[in-house]
């Protein structure tokens, strides 16, 4: 009689490890699947944003590195 009780108690703690198993994968899962939607916002909304910039160029930002630069005084023998 003494073994049923013994019985009984790796049966609940196997299931009770089992339980805190699975849930620990389920954790762990939710959180690279957040990672993942997190990563990808994070990419697109900067390619958004960067072509948001791109379509909002006016014709003088062509020209805006233009005329003279700042290196003028680069190998004249200072």
């Amino acid at each position: 009689m003494s073994t049923e009780p013994e019985a009984i108690e790796n049966k609940t703690e196997t299931d009770l490890d089992e339980k805190t198993e699975r849930s620990t994968l389920r954790v762990i899962g939710w959180f690279s699947v957040g990672m993942a939607v997190a990563a990808l916002g994070i990419y697109l909304g900067s390619e958004l944003r960067s072509r948001y910039k791109f379509k909002r160029r006016t014709p003088y930002d062509f020209y805006s590195n233009a005329g003279e630069h700042q290196a003028s005084e680069f190998g004249m023998g200072i």
